[in-house]
């Protein structure tokens, strides 16, 4: 694997006009983030040695590098799920790439299912934690020194600092910004009451199909992360309604403004 990081990193360092500190992978419905971006160079992830392909509905597949507010980033619009059939060493490989460029920061969007009868559809919610129930992990195998401790430390996965940053952000242009612990399952099923209820007992807000294993891999790694879901349905008992995946992007597209401005302004303070 460290020989395919290191091909990987090589060519995308050749093509990048320099290496940013930020990166940001972009979730189902918010792929339009990239509009915000100046100056942009798209690389198709199929032109990228080593990199799997996205196969899932709103998910582009581009490795845009860009200007977004007064800082150069580079995003992922699209990313890889367990549930499309690929290994988690191929889902967070992207990150592994990252950090052999040098980059520090990883900003991380998806949608998910609110189990907290508190929330709304439409609610951003700033992940504090997770719950990790995929059934393979990231780490599993022999472990490399080079890219991390064979036991890395969890208790301050998403950082304490850029949370508050953001609900600084989110005060100051009167945006509600929910905090919870998020619960990453394999997927590609919707959840059943009872799970979304087995969830919420276990201490979860909400549940999506992806981001625990790349925090995983980028703490692995030393970078620190900020995460933000997007309420996209609701999966609190006696009100769970029938979810399709286009209801998700409809929901995430209407939330998008919001979580863009914070991500902006987020970022254009490192």
């Amino acid at each position: 694997m460290l020989e395919k990081i290191e091909e990987t990193a090589l060519y995308l360092s050749k093509l990048l006009p320099e290496i940013p500190q930020t990166s940001i992978i972009l979730g189902t419905g918010l792929g339009e983030l990239v509009s915000h971006i100046e100056n942009k160079l798209e690389i198709p992830y199929e032109n990228i040695p080593n990199f799997p392909i996205s196969t899932v509905e709103g998910h582009q597949g581009k490795l845009i590098f860009g200007r977004l507010g007064s800082k150069n980033i580079l995003a992922m619009q699209g990313r890889f799920h367990y549930y499309e059939g690929y290994s988690m060493k191929q889902v967070t490989f992207p990150i592994r790439v990252m950090k052999q460029l040098g980059i520090k920061y990883l900003f991380v969007s998806n949608a998910a299912g609110g189990m907290n009868p508190d929330f709304q559809i439409g609610d951003l919610m700033i992940i504090t934690d997770h719950i990790n129930l995929f059934p393979e992990h990231p780490l599993r195998g022999k472990n490399e020194p080079s890219l991390g401790v064979r036991f890395p430390d969890m208790s301050n996965a998403y950082s304490k600092t850029l949370i508050q940053k953001a609900l600084e952000i989110a005060e100051k242009n009167n945006i509600t910004l929910r905090q919870g612990v998020y619960v990453g399952t394999q997927g590609p099923t919707f959840e059943t009451p009872a799970e979304y209820k087995y969830f919420r007992i276990i201490g979860g807000d909400a549940v999506g199909m992806s981001t625990v294993p790349e925090v995983i891999v980028a703490r692995h790694g030393n970078m620190e992360v900020f995460a933000i879901s997007v309420i996209t349905d609701l999966g609190v008992e006696g009100i769970v309604e029938k979810c399709s995946h286009e209801d998700v992007q409809k929901a995430a597209a209407q939330a998008q403004p919001r979580m863009t401005l914070i991500m902006k302004n987020l970022i254009d303070q490192f």
